[in-house]
C-alpha cells in the first residue's frame, strides 16, 4: 500500500486539546510570550473562549498580535471549528477581509479590539484576558482543517489547507525528556514555526515564542534566561543570530534549519559557534508539509534519500523536487490543483544531482536570464556568504539592453567598517574563481542590511 494512502492511528484522530492532555503529568511545562507566561496545565484546565459552542462546525480566522493567544485559541477550537485560518499580524485592512471572503469565514477571534473591523461580514469575538472554568464538552468533536497561508504570499493570499495529522505526521514523541525547551525565530502561524509550536505541544517540553519587531539580541537574551535547548530558524534568521553577542548566553542541544537553503557557510558557522550540538537543516514547504532532514552538516541531501521507502516520497523531475506524503496539504481554497495526478506536489524548488548528492539551485520562478544563459541567485550567494568578512549575501538582476540582465550582488559585511574596496575586490575574486563568467557580478553594492520577509526568508527583489 501506498505510504500516502495508509490509515492513520487513532491517537492522530484526537483534537489537539486531547494529544497535549496525553503527553502531560511529567513535571510543569510551560508557554513564554514575550509579556505573559503560563503553565501548559493551566490553558488545559480552564478556557479563555466560553462561547466557544457557537463555533462547532464553523470557520473561525484567528487573528491575534501574541502567538501565545493564538496557541491556546487552537487549544480550544481544534475538534470544535470545521476550519480555522492562521492569519499571521501583518493580516489586517483589506487583506483580512479578503481572506474571510475567501475562506467564509462565520467568526474572527481576536486578542484586542481590532481596528480594522470595516468590511468585515465576519462575527468578531474576542479572547477573553484571564481562565475561566472549563465546562465538559458536550458537541461531538469533528476533523479540524488547518488553513494556513502560503510563505512570502504577495497580493492575493494563498491559502493552504492541512489536517492536524498530517500537520504532526513529521513529530517523534521525545519519551520522559520533557525537560525540553522549544523555540523558534518564526511566527507560529507560519508552517516552519507551526511545526516546532506542535512539537512543544506534542513531543512534551516548553515554548518560547517570539514577538513581531522584538530586536534579534533580545531575543536570544529571553531565550536564555528560559534555557532553550531546542531552537529553529532560517538561514537569514541564523546569519543575524551569529552575528550578535548575545548569542553566546544560549546552551542549545539541537539546532535546526528550514525554509531556504542552507549553504555549506551557514552550516559550518553554527558548527564553528556550537561545535558540540546536533544540527539539522530541513526541507519544508507549506503545501509539501515536511520532507526530510539532513544531519551530516553537509548542504544539500543524498540521492539516496530519493530512494527511501516510507511516509514519504520524493523524485526528481524537469529539475524540480516532488513530494508524495500524507504530510502535504490536501487542496488550495479557491484555487488551482496542488498536487498531480500521482498524488506529487512540485515544490518548484530545482535541484542538481552532483556525485552522490542533490543540491538546491533555487527557486524555478526566480531564474536570471543573462543572454540567454540561467542563472539562480541562491547559487551565486552560497559563493558570496562563504567569503570571509561577508555576513549575508542578495543576488538579483538588473536590466541590461545588450544581455537582457546582469547580476547585481548586494553585501551585508560582518564589519561595516570593511564595507570598502578591499572586501569588493576578494569578493569579486572568489565569485571569479567559483562561478563562469555570466554568473560574476557585474556590479557589487554594500548595503547595511537586507529585508526578510514576515517568514524570516530574505526579501527577494526583480529587476
Amino acid at each position: 500500500m501506498n505510504a500516502r494512502f495508509e490509515p492513520l492511528s487513532a491517537q492522530s484522530r484526537l483534537s489537539l486539546r486531547a494529544r497535549v492532555a496525553a503527553a502531560t503529568g511529567h513535571g510543569p511545562r510551560w508557554l513564554f510570550g514575550a509579556e505573559r507566561q503560563l503553565q501548559l496545565d493551566e490553558a488545559l484546565a480552564g478556557t479563555v473562549l466560553p462561547q466557544a459552542s457557537i463555533m462547532h462546525d464553523k470557520i473561525v480566522v484567528l487573528r491575534f498580535a501574541s502567538q501565545l493567544a493564538n496557541a491556546l485559541a487552537l487549544l480550544e477550537l481544534d475538534g470544535i471549528a470545521s476550519q480555522i485560518v492562521l492569519c499571521p499580524p501583518d493580516v489586517q485592512g483589506a487583506m483580512l477581509a479578503q481572506i474571510c471572503t475567501q475562506a467564509r469565514a462565520d467568526f474572527v477571534v481576536s486578542d484586542g479590539a481590532m481596528a480594522d473591523e470595516a468590511g468585515l461580514e465576519a462575527t468578531i469575538v474576542e479572547l477573553a484576558a484571564d481562565f475561566t472554568a472549563r465546562l465538559a464538552p458536550t458537541l461531538p468533536a469533528i476533523d479540524t482543517k488547518w488553513l494556513l497561508l502560503t510563505s512570502g504570499t504577495t497580493g492575493a493570499p494563498k491559502l493552504v489547507a492541512h489536517s492536524l495529522p498530517g500537520l504532526t505526521g513529521a513529530i517523534i514523541s521525545q519519551g520522559a525528556d520533557f525537560d525540553i525547551v522549544w523555540a523558534t525565530f518564526y511566527d507560529t502561524r507560519r508552517y516552519g514555526g507551526l511545526q516546532m509550536l506542535l512539537r512543544a505541544l506534542l513531543a512534551g517540553g516548553s515554548m518560547v515564542f517570539s514577538q513581531a519587531e522584538e530586536p534579534v539580541g533580545a531575543f536570544l537574551t529571553r531565550l536564555a534566561r528560559h534555557g532553550v535547548t531546542h531552537l529553529a530558524g532560517t538561514p537569514s534568521h541564523w546569519r543575524r543570530a551569529l552575528m550578535s553577542a548575545e548569542i553566546k548566553s544560549l546552551k542549545p542541544r539541537y539546532l535546526r534549519l528550514s525554509g531556504e537553503i542552507a549553504d555549506q557557510s551557514v552550516l559550518n558557522a553554527l558548527r564553528a559557534a556550537f561545535p558540540d550540538v546536533p544540527v539539522g537543516h530541513a526541507y519544508a514547504s507549506t503545501e509539501a508539509g515536511v520532507g526530510f532532514e539532513v544531519t551530516d552538516g553537509l548542504e544539500g541531501f543524498p540521492a539516496s534519500f530519493l530512494e527511501r521507502v516510507g511516509p514519504v516520497e520524493m523524485r526528481v523531475q524537469n529539475g524540480t523536487l516532488r513530494i508524495r506524503s500524507q504530510r502535504t496539504a490536501s487542496h488550495y481554497i479557491g484555487a488551482g490543483a496542488l498536487a498531480d495526478d500521482e498524488g506529487f506536489v512540485d515544490t518548484g524548488d530545482l535541484v542538481e544531482a552532483r556525485g552522490g548528492r542533490y543540491y538546491f539551485l533555487g527557486r524555478a520562478s526566480g531564474i536570471i536570464n543573462v543572454g540567454g544563459l540561467k542563472v539562480h541567485p541562491e547559487e551565486i550567494e552560497a559563493v558570496l556568504n562563504g567569503v570571509a568578512g561577508v555576513q549575508l549575501s542578495r543576488v538579483k538582476a538588473r536590466k541590461s539592453p545588450i544581455t537582457g540582465a546582469i547580476v547585481v550582488a548586494e553585501i551585508v559585511a560582518a564589519d561595516p567598517a570593511s564595507a570598502g574596496p578591499a572586501l569588493k575586490a576578494t569578493i569579486l575574486a572568489a565569485a571569479q574563481a567559483a562561478l563562469p563568467a555570466y554568473k560574476v557580478p557585474a556590479l557589487i553594492q554594500f548595503v547595511a542590511q537586507l529585508p526578510m520577509t514576515r517568514g524570516g526568508k530574505l526579501e527577494r527583489a526583480h529587476a
